[in-house]
């Protein structure tokens, strides 16, 4: 599957086999990039056109600073999103991802522009729950290396190579601590439906924190729970891409 670098950096589109009528727009976990969505065009409906975000510090931007502010990626995913409001739109965010959606989309209601018809949101507590761990993103290296092998979510071979582990580094630090010093600001619900999905086996996100997004919505609200731990999105993603064709197939026909 190959991919349209636009002429915004912070957008990655792969192309669609048919006509595209549904825009997914998609949010990588902390250390991931627009990479991690390449193969959801084959799991997901034709009409479906996938475009995920490429924030600095990761990709083809990995020479770039990456942001340590969560507001200043919303920003920046605003701007880039911006250009795309002709087709109905869904967010699926994992991890900070899903935080990046969310507060995108209330960015978006904010501004009075067109705002998603579907958050899908996976991997994360709702934002307004307190955080159960400390901060890990200012640890000393040999800590902050221990926590990010406990996640499993970056490859062994980077961990194990010193050049590149010197290279991602940056941008993990500077993506816990976008996650890490974010603060739910409060606000009316969104008014769009809200599909959250968890890992059975997370350890880190429990059922109970992933049900409490029931509260960030008007609309239809789903909990699904997926085999796998937290990076379950990789180990589950066929099962996981089923659960968003059907919502998507429902966009599509509303919209028709």
């Amino acid at each position: 599957m190959g991919m349209d670098r636009t002429p915004d950096p912070w957008l990655v589109r792969y192309p669609t086999q048919a006509p595209a009528r549904v825009r997914l727009f998609c949010f990588p976990y902390a250390g991931g990039s627009a990479h991690v969505f390449r193969q959801w065009p084959q799991g997901l409906p034709a009409f479906v056109e996938v475009c995920a975000l490429q924030p600095p510090g990761r990709g083809s931007r990995m020479m770039e600073r990456p942001l340590a502010d969560l507001r200043e990626v919303v920003a920046g995913a605003a701007a880039a999103l911006g250009a795309y409001t002709e087709l109905p739109s869904a967010f699926f965010g994992h991890s900070m991802g899903a935080l990046i959606a969310f507060e995108l989309a209330r960015h978006m209601r904010e501004a009075g522009g067109e705002r998603p018809a579907h958050l899908f949101l996976s991997g994360c507590r709702a934002p307004h729950l307190a955080r159960t761990r400390p901060p890990t993103y200012n640890l000393p290296e040999p800590e902050f290396l221990a926590e990010i092998r406990r996640l499993q979510g970056t490859a062994p071979e980077v961990l194990e190579h010193p050049e590149l582990l010197r290279l991602v580094l940056p941008l993990l630090r500077a993506d816990f601590a976008a996650v890490e010093t974010y603060e739910y600001g409060g606000g009316p619900p969104l008014s769009c439906p809200i599909t959250v999905f968890g890992g059975a086996q997370d350890e880190d996100v429990s059922v109970e924190s992933l049900d409490a997004w029931r509260k960030h919505t008007t609309a239809a609200f789903s909990l699904h729970t997926l085999p796998g731990e937290h990076f379950f999105l990789h180990s589950s993603q066929w099962l996981l891409l089923e659960a968003i064709k059907r919502e998507l197939q429902q966009l599509a026909a509303t919209f028709t």
